[in-house]
């Protein structure tokens, strides 16, 4: 018979076991009710749906728009070029690469990705170009091919300014392009983040009729070309269409004119980490689901509805007044393929973050630099913590920057909006700004410390801008 402290030992132990088992299922029951709880909670089920919908609408969805760009501009030919049916020397995956658009590694198989990795793929010819299209590989851009092969035409989705791709291979790039930092020319998807790397303009320009721009603008295709390629790489003119108005005639900066004749066009801004944030361009146009509808009937050329009556003001958009922009068009419901998307694409969009800095940071100094933001700087009067900009009505005169009223004129309210500071790093190319007139943050810091009179020291202006780049949503 064993010792009785034995048995007592045992029972102990055999009470624990029988604790920590009982224990470990009602975690376990706990664990299964939650998410059977989650899972039905038609909220939590419908956001989830929503989300995924507005993934696929924001990386995949032309809205119709090929009727545009390819039956109307005949963008395609100019891709395919003469040797396949098309018109010029075509697009080749190098020359697509030199204009910013990128290539989705996941949309290509294995042994393709390792053909171009390895360089057995002619990144001179035009019909790897087509290759890639077909693979639905082109980030933002979409060809519709025939039966036999030959490019129909080709769309545009919104990832085609709003997303790129990680450096996951580096070398792809090299000779091409010199992208933000944390991006590159092949590789993962990264949604919200804005291209800086991409020349919408010259892309535009490749269009072999452009005589649907040039007859709405009142000019003929040369000039249409030159004002387009006058853009440069990561700008728009979203404005364009609506006043006609293609250069800045005087950039005025702390009361001085740092440039004259400036193209009208402004930088792609991110589409991350908007969150909670009211107005969501340079010039506060709109909120998300103004704004989609805006780029997805007027800019994009997609089929759906759009209503603003502000575009009436004939004295301030005399072209949009004109052509009726302000209402159209009548369509049926079941021609209409934009409208019953703006949900789900906003859900999306809302629920984009905003990335870690991509570039490392001086801690300690951006320690410091927080008490200036909220300090002596008083960044955060305008750029409020966490949202980064104003929890309302987020704009601003140009006489309260300091700047120009070109641009704000061109909209509206005629103001500028704060904008949101996450992942500044994101988007250092092409500088800040709407029009990309700051180099670098340091002639941001040096602005505002002029404008504001500030008074902020050399070390401080260091403290200040590693803060900045430290910032996230």
């Amino acid at each position: 018979m064993p010792p009785a402290g034995s048995r007592v030992a045992k029972v102990i132990v055999a009470a624990m076991v029988l604790l920590i088992a009982t224990f470990l299922i009602n975690v376990s029951r706990s664990k299964s009710i939650g998410a059977e709880s989650a899972s039905q909670n038609p909220v939590v089920e419908n956001a989830t749906q929503k989300v995924e919908q507005g993934e696929k609408i924001f990386r995949f969805d032309t809205f119709g728009d090929q009727a545009f760009w390819g039956d109307t501009l005949k963008l395609h030919q100019a891709i395919e070029g003469a040797a396949l049916g098309g018109v010029g020397t075509g697009v080749s995956p190098k020359t697509a690469l030199s204009v910013g658009l990128k290539v989705d590694a996941d949309a290509l198989p294995s042994n393709v990705l390792q053909q171009l990795l390895s360089g057995k793929l002619n990144l001179n010819d035009p019909a790897v170009t087509l290759a890639l299209l077909k693979l639905n590989a082109v980030v933002g851009l979409t060809g519709f091919f025939n039966t036999s092969g030959t490019l129909q035409s080709v769309g545009i989705q919104c990832a085609f300014c709003h997303s790129t791709v990680d450096n996951s291979n580096p070398s792809l790039c090299a000779g091409q392009v010199t992208p933000n930092p944390g991006t590159g020319c092949v590789g993962h998807r990264l949604d919200g983040w804005p291209n800086r790397d991409l020349n919408v303009g010259a892309i535009v320009a490749l269009a072999p009729d452009l005589s649907a721009l040039a007859d709405l603008l009142g000019t003929g295709q040369p000039t249409v070309r030159n004002v387009l390629n006058s853009w440069g790489p990561g700008k728009f003119d979203a404005e364009l269409i609506l006043d006609g108005k293609t250069f800045n005639p005087q950039q005025i900066t702390d009361g001085t004119v740092t440039g004259t004749n400036v193209p009208g066009a402004t930088q792609i801004p991110p589409a991350f980490g908007l969150g909670g944030v009211n107005l969501h361009t340079w010039t506060g146009w709109g909120s998300v689901p103004h704004w989609n509808a805006f780029v997805g009937t007027l800019e994009m050329h997609g089929k759906g509805r759009f209503f603003d009556p502000r575009l009436n003001t004939a004295s301030q958009f005399p072209i949009a007044a004109a052509h009726g922009f302000a209402d159209l068009p009548h369509i049926s419901p079941d021609d209409d393929l934009i409208t019953s998307k703006l949900a789900a694409l906003q859900l999306y969009q809302l629920s984009i973050p905003a990335p870690n800095p991509t570039v490392p940071f001086d801690k300690a100094a951006a320690a410091r630099g927080d008490g200036l933001f909220s300090g002596k700087a008083g960044c955060n009067n305008c750029h409020v913590e966490p949202l980064w900009t104003e929890p309302g009505w987020n704009l601003h005169q140009p006489t309260e920057v300091c700047i120009d009223s070109f641009q704000a004129n061109r909209a509206p309210d005629q103001r500028y909006r704060t904008s949101p500071l996450g992942a500044l790093s994101t988007h250092f190319k092409g500088g800040f700004y709407h029009d990309g007139r700051f180099a670098d943050l340091n002639a941001v810091v040096d602005h505002y410390n002029t404008c504001m009179s500030l008074g902020l020291t050399d070390g401080e202006k260091r403290d200040l801008i590693q803060y900045l780049i430290s910032l996230k949503f």
